[in-house]
């Protein structure tokens, strides 16, 4: 009877573990060239609302000029110093994708578009740092960046030509030599709290987004790193420099080799600095590349590409069976900054509290740029979703008909 018994359970136990196996939907990663495509239906969402999801995405497209350049002389142009040292383009229409458990589900607009994605590069950035942290390059993230900072050459075809007007002036710059600036760890500059001080390619770090008395502009006292969040292009910037010096490569090639090439990403994305980024490093003539578009620049991409950047964050840095990204270092990305609780790392905007998108669960993420252009990333739902050109107030009315669309 005992022996009659243990074999029903081991019976049953077996059935239960295929039936398991059997609902397990295994995961997907697109082919290069080549992406797979379901309906809404095949991976339990419903299809008109889905519709309805993306036609307010196309309704609520943002009001700003086309014309990026004339949209950055009504905007950041009006700051001090905001003049444009960067590209900017003619942007398309509101174009979107949507993914679900990797396939593409829906798509609008033309996704093979490039355009500029802003600060969207940030979280390019922040992963290409993310890279030199998991290969030894950088041993602790709150290490100060000082100790491992070599004195950085600008190229200025202006000094070259003429010696005289040069004289007295420096050619190398120290982005860490003040006392404050001695202080900035790596973690300081990935959650935007290090208060850097100074000037990086003609930019002040006060003249971006300036406080409202201009007497304090360069007077106030400096908050200690890690304690106050403020957003800074500027500081961006500075933490782009810093990584290209201990890379001691283009970033972009960086970026090219360990993450686009392996996740399948076109030929068509260019990360671009500015007309006055250049550095000599190791002999070679090299444009430093910066976090966003705010000057001109940035990530040129296209929605695709931004999708699959996308799920590799949301398969936590896996793609098939390699780790590009360490799981730990998704891990630091996805910890909330005590200054910020909706920043991790840059520009892994969080859903703490549900603060973010009220609407979406607590535990998605967003990588965000103006425009609007929205990477929308929900481990609960298994989703991927990339609107671009839609208003930014409209993001969380457009998550919350597209959650609408899951079937219960």
């Amino acid at each position: 009877m005992r022996s009659l018994k243990f074999l029903l359970l081991s019976l049953a136990f077996v059935s239960t573990a295929l039936a398991q196996k059997k609902n397990v939907i295994p995961v997907y990663y697109p082919e290069p060239g080549g992406w797979e495509s379901r309906t809404p239906e095949q991976v339990g969402m419903n299809s008109p609302k889905l519709a309805t999801a993306i036609a307010f995405a196309r309704e609520k497209e943002s009001k700003t000029p086309r014309n990026l350049e004339i949209a950055h002389y009504q905007s950041f142009g009006k700051e001090p110093f905001g003049d444009a040292i960067g590209p900017f383009a003619e942007r398309g229409e509101a174009s979107g994708i949507v993914l679900r458990n990797g396939y593409i589900i829906a798509e609008w607009g033309d996704p093979n578009r490039v355009d500029m994605t802003f600060s969207v590069t940030k979280s390019f950035l922040s992963t290409v740092v993310g890279l030199a942290f998991d290969k030894g390059l950088i041993k602790n993230v709150n290490d100060t960046v000082y100790r491992s900072m070599a004195p950085i050459n600008v190229f200025d075809a202006a000094h070259a030509s003429n010696k005289a007007d040069a004289l007295g002036k420096p050619t190398l710059i120290n982005l860490f030599d003040t006392k404050h600036n001695k202080t900035i760890t790596w973690d300081n500059l990935l959650r935007q709290t290090s208060d850097w001080e100074g000037t990086l390619w003609g930019k002040p770090d006060w003249a971006d987004r300036p406080a409202a008395n201009p007497s304090e502009w360069t007077t106030r006292l400096r908050n200690k790193p890690g304690l106050v969040y403020e957003y800074n292009d500027v500081r961006v910037n500075v933490l782009a420099l810093s990584a290209l010096n201990i890379w001691r490569r283009p970033l972009p090639q960086v970026l090219k080799e360990y993450i686009m090439d392996p996740i399948g990403a076109s030929a068509s994305w260019r990360w671009i600095g500015y007309e006055n980024s250049w550095i000599v490093l190791d002999g070679q003539l090299i444009q430093a590349v910066g976090g966003g578009g705010h000057w001109g620049g940035g990530m040129f991409i296209n929605a695709r590409d931004m999708a699959r950047f996308g799920y590799l964050t949301l398969r936590r840095g896996k793609w098939k069976n390699i780790q590009l990204i360490s799981d730990q270092w998704v891990s630091k990305a996805l910890t909330p900054t005590p200054a910020q609780p909706t920043y991790g790392y840059m520009n892994w905007f969080l859903n703490t509290d549900r603060k973010y998108l009220p609407s979406a669960p607590a535990g998605v993420f967003v990588h965000i740029g103006n425009g609007t252009n929205m990477i929308y990333v929900d481990p609960v739902n298994d989703l991927v979703v990339v609107a671009r050109w839609i208003e930014n107030g409209s993001m969380d009315g457009f998550i919350q008909r597209i959650l609408e669309s899951l079937e219960k």
